[in-house]
């Protein structure tokens, strides 16, 4: 459909001057009666109606259902109507627009809500969420020489132009529909926009588009469109659909997958149906591979003509580079053009962004020097601490040097990778995977929980929570089952950090292909799912490397080695006072000293706890504690006894008594 705003000037002889209320309102009766049998004729053509009338002028709305003569139609309504009017000017405008008009035409028109729903256009007052009518028309003053130099704009030599010199030549006889439809595969808005017009210009000069006008509607199915497809395009007859696709390429099949491919078949379903009366356009991602093959297949039998970017050498960068100075008027120097790499093949987005850079510092360096220390946004951002109470609970453990250093580090580059994108240099996100190294108690899982959250506070997760699993998380029972088993731990894990604890335990001292299978699909789903999840290998230093040694495939993914070290005596008393803190309890002085004291013995024991034992001893001794006061006299206990634990209360777990000196200054 195509839709009009028509304005007319009223000859002198028939302006009614008379200002009587109801004098007009019998004209407008007999205008709304004049208007229904007319329409009521061109039913299968067009829709017309005043929207308002003054002393001076008319103007009216038209929908048109068929290409063909709006003037002809518009000049046989004003006829219909008994208004003959001059110096027409016939305007086409958005849908949204025409119902801005109807809707203040109540006074010669019935309910414009009922002329919406028997045109089936209701849906522009769609009130479901998400809903939103996203709809543009062509600049009427482009030129097909203005879509020429916007393809070099959009340095498209070698896909837009020729599609441009195809369209020029026109056809062979009359023009009954569409011979193909398009692809266009680029990043942003802006450019996908730019190839838009560039095609419609052209299309629409040669009348293979009969309307200037073009609607955008996006394959997510949290947006709605507040009508089905069929009413959505058959609204858009004569013009143009553009399809914003999603850029994933995941292998994941969720909910979310299973819903993009379902709008995808019903949006090509339709599209197929109305191929010859609405022009469609398909953008998505340079790397959306995985959408433009479920496109293809869903198509069938539809030509589409594909429009990318051309990737620039060194001498075409250039000159795009010194275009671009042209066009800002401003002088070429060194310093831009020896930010181009020779080796390197650029987008126009990453030329774009060199030339903002250079162009951003020179003005602040050399046009306007007054500015050059002020620091711009990018970097103020960088300097910015790091978010979340995740971070700030990780500094405040005890110890735990190397796994903060990672964390940092890991932060570290991602602000690194901000800056490449400012000065237009390619981004990279690298692998995060890592192996926690330790014995048991040195805090390794409550890491991994504290490290998925600052990522996610930080923006480097989606989700930020923890899966932690083990061999008999991940073996299944028969051949065959074990690679879905650990498919679904990951698709679980993603968005956040999958902890697989004692990794080794799955083909250390076991034959058999079960353990096999499971590291094969682990180190495919670690290359598949990098973008969106982190596996952390947790375990004995020594057993850890010999896994690793036996799995060169499975090393080379990991990015962090991040030791624990087990606790000094320092450390494990400062764990138990602030375990005692949580409790509620404080530890006397000499309860302190013999803490410090057994933990200097305990640390010679192999795989003594760490932090665990700490728990383990503190407990008991709260045990102590309680026999204790329930053995004084009811009446001389204080609250200070209540919360304080003694020397006394302090008592080895019997888990390490067997090697136990017997000398070391404390009754035991």
């Amino acid at each position: 459909m195509l839709f009009y705003k028509v304005t007319g000037m009223l000859p002198e002889k028939d302006v009614e001057r008379e200002d009587n209320d109801r004098v007009r309102r019998k004209k407008a009766i007999r205008i709304l009666r004049l208007t229904d049998e007319f329409n009521e004729q061109m039913k299968e053509e067009a829709y017309c109606f005043v929207s308002d009338i003054n002393d001076q002028s008319i103007i009216c709305g038209v929908a048109a259902f068929q290409s063909g003569d709006i003037l002809q139609t518009i000049h046989s309504f004003l006829e219909a109507i008994d208004q003959p009017a001059s110096k027409i000017i016939e305007q086409e405008i958005t849908l949204t627009a025409w119902s801005s008009l109807l809707k203040d035409a109540h006074d010669y028109i019935g309910f414009d809500i009922e002329i919406l729903e028997s045109l089936k256009i209701n849906f522009i007052h769609s009130r479901r969420p998400g809903f939103e009518l996203r709809e543009y028309l062509i600049d009427e003053r482009s030129t097909v020489t203005g879509a020429y130099e916007k393809a070099e704009t959009l340095m498209s030599r070698d896909t837009l132009v020729p599609e441009l010199d195809r369209i020029m030549q026109g056809c062979n006889g009359e023009n009954y529909g569409h011979p193909v439809h398009y692809m266009i595969e680029a990043d942003t808005l802006d450019t996908r926009k730019g190839y838009v017009c560039a095609l419609l210009i052209a299309l629409y000069e040669k009348r293979r588009v009969k309307s200037r006008r073009y609607c955008c509607v996006d394959i997510d199915p949290y947006r709605t469109l507040g009508c089905s497809y069929d009413e959505f395009y058959k609204s858009c007859s004569g013009g143009t659909v553009v399809v914003n696709c999603p850029g994933t390429n995941s292998e994941e099949e969720d909910d979310h997958a299973d819903s993009v491919f379902e709008t995808i078949e019903a949006l090509t379903r339709t599209m197929r149906k109305y191929r010859h009366q609405v022009l469609t356009v398909f953008c998505l991602p340079r790397e959306g591979e995985k959408i433009k093959k479920l496109l293809f297949e869903k198509l069938g039998t539809v030509s589409v003509v594909e429009i990318r970017e051309d990737l620039a050498d060194r001498v075409r960068a250039e000159d795009y580079l010194k275009e671009m100075c042209r066009r800002e008027r401003v002088e070429p120097d060194t310093e831009l053009l020896e930010t181009l790499e020779s080796e390197k093949q650029y987008l126009p987005d990453e030329l774009q962004e060199i030339f903002d850079e250079w162009y951003n510092r020179k003005l602040k360096t050399v046009v306007f020097p007054q500015y050059r220390e002020l620091a711009g946004c990018r970097s103020t951002a960088l300097k910015e601490p790091v978010k979340g109470n995740a971070y700030d609970e990780l500094n405040e453990m005890i110890g735990l040097i190397s796994a903060k250093n990672v964390i940092k580090k890991a932060l570290n580059y991602y602000k690194l990778q901000r800056i490449y994108k400012d000065k237009g240099l390619k981004q990279d996100r690298p692998a995060m995977h890592m192996v926690f190294t330790g014995n048991p108690g040195t805090a390794k899982t409550t890491v991994a929980r504290l490290f998925a959250r600052i990522m996610k506070e930080n923006g480097l997760l989606s989700k930020g929570h923890l899966v932690e699993v083990g061999r008999g998380d991940l073996i299944a029972r028969y051949v065959g089952w074990t690679a879905k088993t650990v498919q679904e731990k990951f698709k679980k894990a993603t968005g956040g950090v999958l902890f697989i604890d004692e990794a080794y335990s799955l083909v250390d001292d076991r034959g058999g292909s079960f353990g096999d299978e499971a590291i094969n699909t682990i180190v495919q789903e670690m290359e598949n799912r990098r973008e969106d999840l982190i596996v952390i290998f947790a375990g004995y230093s020594d057993k850890m490397d010999g896994f690793l040694n036996k799995n060169p495939g499975l090393r080379s993914r990991i990015a962090f080695h991040v030791p624990f070290e087990d606790y000094s005596a320092e450390e494990l008393c400062d764990i138990a006072n602030l375990i005692g803190k949580t409790k509620g309890i404080n530890l006397s002085n000499s309860a302190v000293v013999k803490l410090s004291v057994i933990f200097e013995e305990v640390r010679k024991q192999k795989d003594f706890g760490n932090g665990r034992f700490v728990r383990n001893i503190i407990e008991l001794s709260q045990m102590n504690q309680a026999e204790r006061i329930l053995a004084m006299d009811p009446d001389e206990v204080t609250q200070n006894n209540l919360v304080l634990i003694e020397a006394e209360d302090i008592e080895v777990p019997m888990i390490s008594r067997k090697v136990w000196p017997r000398s070391i200054g404390f009754a035991l």
